[in-house]
């Protein structure tokens, strides 16, 4: 059986760092795209980050480049969001998502339950 957690939000001062992890049970991250996304209250969904299967290229949205990273561990079976020199628009919940094939236009085969980043002095 299938889950997809995901961990590692929380409360950072505005410059601060976190790190989200991304770790399905039952399922092996192989060739499948994973992306990152966010919602804030009435906001809607926002694509923060993807990155590819097989190749691993990766694509950010305009907001967070150069401040955020996503990387995949095949060994660990766990796809992370390093997230740097946060603002506080950046507060959310981030959610993990399975892309079903390698590409980050692929349909989305699983999410997350989600977790809550405040960025806040």
């Amino acid at each position: 059986q299938l889950q997809l957690v995901e961990s590692g939000g929380g409360l950072v001062q505005p410059g601060g760092s976190l790190r989200l992890s991304c770790a399905p049970s039952g399922f092996t991250l192989d060739f499948h795209a994973i992306g990152w996304f966010r919602q804030a209250p009435g906001k809607e969904r926002e694509g923060v980050a993807c990155i590819s299967g097989i190749i691993g290229s990766t694509n950010y949205a305009d907001s967070v480049k150069g401040r955020f990273a996503i990387s995949r561990d095949n060994a660990r079976n766990t796809v992370y969001l390093q997230m740097n020199s946060l603002k506080p628009e950046d507060s959310a919940v981030y959610y993990c998502a399975v892309r079903g094939t390698s590409g980050c236009s692929a349909y989305i085969q699983y999410w997350g339950q989600g977790t809550q980043v405040t960025v806040s002095s």
